[in-house]
């Protein structure tokens, strides 16, 4: 589990893709603090496990659905990447609860300004927009983003110039890709009103029975 708030802006330097699955060499410092094999790191929104680690590197394996569900197999060397560490007990819930379980690929359609916010305009898959509100959370690229409103194909945010300047997301052009990941509680609330019997939606007695009244 992850906050969306990223740590480092790391860099890819090896991509080796082998039939459809992958593995990259990241270039870190602050999220290699602490890190030993085995744990997660989140990498441009992908939840991924570190496999191998040296000075100011780490190595992980990006398994075929990985592949198909986020941009990191078509990422090139030299390219960003935003990176944070799984969140522990002790750590500030500062964005929202991400998951660094990609739920699709957003395309950028337009981006204006107003003030000192930058206003992004993203084509979505159907998946994600479902789920979404607006005043709602959105990971993209692993960024926890506030959405601003929704459209019929997609979405807004608002990017404050602290997180364009510390993620790769002043890196933003017409037509660039991004990982998406949905609010996880409101993928959970549909998926609870979309399951078969449960045609009744949502009632104060279910709620209680629930444990939240």
């Amino acid at each position: 589990m992850f906050t969306g708030v990223i740590e480092e802006v790391g860099r890819l330097r090896g991509l080796v893709v082998g039939g459809s699955s992958a593995v990259l060499e990241v270039e870190a410092a602050v999220v290699l603090e602490g890190t030993r094999v085995g744990d997660s790191i989140a990498t441009s929104g992908a939840c991924l496990t570190v496999t191998r680690l040296a000075a100011g590197r780490f190595w992980a394996d990006a398994q075929p659905e990985t592949v198909r569900r986020t941009t990191l197999g078509r990422k090139r060397p030299g390219d960003g990447l935003n990176l944070e560490r799984a969140l522990t007990l002790q750590s500030r819930l500062g964005g929202h609860l991400v998951q660094g379980h990609v739920d699709g690929v957003g395309t950028v359609s337009r981006i204006d300004h107003e003030g000192n916010a930058a206003i992004v305009t993203l084509t979505a898959p159907e998946a994600v927009v479902t789920v979404s509100v607006p005043q709602g959370s959105i990971a993209i690229d692993g960024v926890s983003l506030t959405i601003v409103d929704l459209e019929r194909d997609g979405l807004r945010v608002s990017l404050i110039p602290h997180t364009v300047a510390a993620t790769t997301l002043r890196d933003l052009r017409i037509g660039a890709e991004v990982n998406l990941e949905a609010d996880l509680i409101g993928k959970y609330v549909h998926a609870y009103l979309v399951r078969p019997g449960s045609t009744q939606g949502l009632t104060l007695e279910k709620l209680s029975e629930a444990g939240f009244l």
